[in-house]
């Protein structure tokens, strides 16, 4: 069995790339299985531990890195950490799957370093700031303040986009579900 390979989205909160990522798993023939994504933030809603992520404490995000237990890691925020686990990549891959990172950019950055060819990195574009911000606030999930500080983080993220192999403007979603998708059946049967 063909083991399989890394691909990777990225984007500011709010673009869509959730979306995406959800529409593309539903096509089978690519083979794709989603990296579950370790965090210190609290659930939201519905989310469930080992579904949406990995939900530990900061004191234990921080001894899994101490134990160099991620591929990647970062602090988005103070004591606010998301990685990817060494473990999830090998349960995916060793399957035949490829694996779906949705990391920011920084983690997608590291990823793509440490895999080269076998990974795909993709990053999703909002069409603007100001249509960010409206897509943030429809969501109704987080107090202004935090908005405010997504759209500082999403104005640092988008200096990030030339260092990804492709960037997919996100103005249509069934466009953007289309391109990416032509962009990932391209990379895994080559």
């Amino acid at each position: 069995m063909k083991e399989g390979k890394l691909i990777i989205f990225s984007a500011p909160s709010g673009s869509g790339k959730s979306t995406i990522i959800g529409e593309l798993l539903k096509d089978e023939s690519l083979r794709m299985e989603f990296s579950i994504s370790a965090t210190s933030r609290e659930p939201r809603g519905e989310e469930k531990n080992g579904v949406e992520y990995y939900f530990f404490s900061a004191e234990e995000f921080r001894d899994k890195i101490k134990d160099e237990q991620f591929v990647e890691w970062e602090e988005v925020y103070k004591d606010r950490y998301y990685g990817t686990l060494k473990s999830e990549v090998e349960r995916i891959t060793k399957k035949g799957n490829n694996v779906v990172f949705d990391v920011d950019v920084l983690g997608g950055c590291n990823i793509k370093k440490m895999f080269g060819d076998k990974a795909i990195a993709v990053f999703i574009q909002p069409p603007s700031i100001e249509e960010l911000k409206k897509r943030l606030e429809s969501r109704g999930t987080d107090a202004p303040e935090v908005i405010e500080e997504r759209i500082a983080r999403a104005e640092f993220e988008l200096s990030y986009s030339n260092k990804f192999d492709s960037v997919v403007v996100n103005d249509s979603l069934d466009k953007a579900v289309l391109c990416v998708n032509e962009l990932i059946k391209d990379f895994i049967e080559n």
